[in-house]
């Protein structure tokens, strides 16, 4: 009982520890480079970012846990749903080092692109083994269609300076 318990918190505070980082590498990119990029009238204030992204990886780290669960742990049928769940675990991670860090717009598309791909099908993987779990990772597919179209609008509405181009 007291194991389960550890790994139902070790499951939800996992995708923190990524997020946890990306925020902290890049912190600083964010009142230097991005408060002056061009964004739309409906991108979300900065404040909503911590609040947003801590719901949605708690939600998707507990799901992650029930599908391990149902599954019996790391077992041979936990390949699949949960390395579809670890791939867009680590594309959702390296989003922030390309785009904050890197400042490489087109890249940080592409990883979101994949990202959204990659989610969609773990929650379809996970829908047949526990439905809570795949229901949880709505609001995050959600999240991840307005942050789609946010990096669209952004990488559109600010053209990356190539080296040694002079205005």
């Amino acid at each position: 009982q007291g194991r389960m318990w550890a790994y139902t918190i070790g499951f939800t505070v996992l995708p923190h520890v990524g997020g946890f980082l990306g925020w902290f590498m890049n912190r600083k990119e964010i009142p230097v480079w991005y408060e002056k990029l061009k964004k739309p009238s409906w991108c979300p204030s900065r404040k909503i970012f911590p609040v947003a992204w801590t719901v949605l990886y708690t939600g998707m780290g507990y799901a992650s846990y029930l599908v391990w669960n149902d599954l019996g742990g790391c077992s041979s049928k936990a390949v699949v749903p949960l390395g579809l769940y670890g791939a867009q675990l680590a594309l959702n991670w390296a989003w922030p080092p390309f785009f904050f860090g890197a400042h490489n717009m087109k890249l940080a598309l592409i990883d979101i692109l994949c990202l959204d791909g990659l989610a969609i099908g773990t929650m379809c993987s996970w829908y047949r083994i526990n439905k809570v779990a795949a229901l949880l990772l709505v609001p995050y597919l959600g999240w991840l269609a307005m942050a789609t179209c946010l990096t669209i609008r952004i990488w559109k509405d600010n053209p990356e300076q190539k080296p040694g181009k002079s205005e």
